[in-house]
């Protein structure tokens, strides 16, 4: 999968995709309410084998039921296609809880 950097548009586009999603500076963020702490840790669970599977690791900030999953290419310098993708399994995995 390409890190090449994304465009403006291209990054608006991907949103169109991913209406969670924000853009903030090089990187998009999306944050969930889970229906309770362990159900937000199990969230995270999930992502982080995503994650390691894909070997593109999202920050994630937890706030007991809130989860913050922040993703950006960092040796890339911005948003790839590689954040787009992980961005979308992270919707994915979310419908699943």
């Amino acid at each position: 999968m390409s890190t090449e950097l994304l465009s403006q548009d291209d990054i608006a586009k991907a949103l169109t995709d991913l209406p969670d999603w924000i853009h903030t500076g090089s990187s998009i963020a999306r944050t969930v309410e889970a229906p309770s702490f362990l159900a937000g840790i199990e969230l995270v669970r999930r992502v982080a084998l995503a994650a390691e599977a894909a070997n593109h690791h999202p920050d994630i900030d937890i706030r007991w039921r809130r989860v913050t999953f922040t993703v950006s290419t960092h040796s890339a310098g911005g948003i790839t296609q590689l954040d787009v993708t992980l961005a979308h399994e992270i919707d994915r995995l979310t419908q699943q809880s």
